[in-house]
């Protein structure tokens, strides 16, 4: 696989957009991070794919928090950025024909995708770097969490969602595939399809839990209750606070608190009035303070292997200035209160 990387002495980004940080805001913390080499680097890999899903738009999520000075900002919190240029543009991936296979929509670009993004994770990782994947749409977390468990095997992922993202081929009614990745990930009946004979199971039940949950379909609850997967859902969060329902997900997930953490964030968990810009967003979701809280007590952990942010849709704020800047500047706080940024 050619290396596409820049070294951290490119900017890799725009001159921010939305208003900038303050200096305070902006410094780092001192965590000692158990997963990540000395002196820390960040690998962000912008993943310009829109093919497990059917709002167009998606794609661009990448660039956009890279214009509003994403790269910078952690550079800012004393990271060493590198930036990998090879997942910013993968039509090359894309087949001449791609028939669904039962229900599933773009089967082979999906996972001629993610595969290719998996190695890419993979060999970042193993270079003691944390990787930061900016998508894209959720069905590449089957790339993102495969590569990150090759070499973090024992690790566990804390998926931040309105949604669970566990359909499989036989229970999904729309057949979009960034409702998926999850089931794949655990190898559920219904995954063994030889076009997805890249992706093992890397994840058990045990290893995976969710926050933010309430938009859940019928046979992806069937599963929950099944396979005993722990899921904080909004109710949880409303009955117990989100600092208890993250010191309960971490007891569930990583009780000795010595797993390497993957999280995996789609920021359609925070409610529209908060992040308007994505493709499923649903009423009630996670307030700016709690969505932020999250990647704050993750940092904190000093465990954090990989993160995701994903279903930025830059399209879907309409030409609505306010409503995009909105959005992505909270895609970037987030990444930057998972990588250390503090409120003091």
């Amino acid at each position: 696989m050619s290396n596409g990387t820049t070294t951290n002495n490119n900017n890799g980004s725009t001159p921010a957009a939305a208003p900038a940080p303050s200096a305070n805001a902006m410094s780092g913390s001192y965590v000692t991070h158990a997963f990540v080499q000395v002196p820390k680097t960040v690998a962000i890999l912008g993943v310009a794919f829109s093919g497990g899903q059917a709002r167009g738009g998606v794609e661009n999520g990448p660039q956009t928090l890279a214009e509003f000075g994403l790269h910078q900002q952690l550079r800012d919190l004393d990271w060493n950025v590198t930036v990998d240029a090879r997942c910013q543009d993968l039509t090359h991936l894309q087949p001449k024909a791609d028939a669904n296979i039962g229900k599933l929509k773009n089967p082979r670009y999906v996972s001629r995708v993610c595969e290719y993004v998996a190695n890419v994770v993979e060999e970042h990782a193993r270079q003691g770097e944390l990787v930061l994947t900016v998508g894209g749409d959720h069905s590449l977390g089957m790339a993102t969490i495969s590569g990150t468990a090759r070499v973090h095997k024992d690790m566990c992922v804390v998926w931040v969602d309105a949604h669970a993202d566990i359909n499989t081929p036989l229970t999904t009614d729309s057949g979009n595939l960034h409702g998926c990745p999850v089931s794949f990930l655990l190898g559920l009946p219904g995954t063994e399809i030889p076009e997805f004979a890249w992706c093992k199971p890397c994840l058990t039940p045990d290893r995976i839990v969710y926050i933010g949950l309430r938009d859940v379909d019928a046979g992806e609850k069937r599963i929950l209750r099944e396979y005993g997967i722990k899921a904080f859902s909004m109710t949880e969060v409303d009955r117990y606070g989100i600092g208890r329902v993250v010191e309960m997900a971490l007891d569930h997930v990583n009780p000795n608190r010595d797993r390497p953490i993957h999280l995996s964030y789609d920021v359609d968990a925070l409610d529209p009035s908060v992040a308007p810009a994505t493709g499923t967003p649903v009423r009630g979701g996670l307030t700016f303070r709690e969505g932020h809280y999250i990647c704050e007590a993750l940092h904190e952990t000093g465990l954090l292997a990989a993160m995701d942010i994903m279903e930025v849709n830059p399209a879907l704020a309409n030409g609505d200035v306010t409503q995009l800047t909105q959005t992505v500047a909270v895609g970037c706080s987030l990444v930057r209160s998972a990588l250390g940024e503090t409120l003091l």
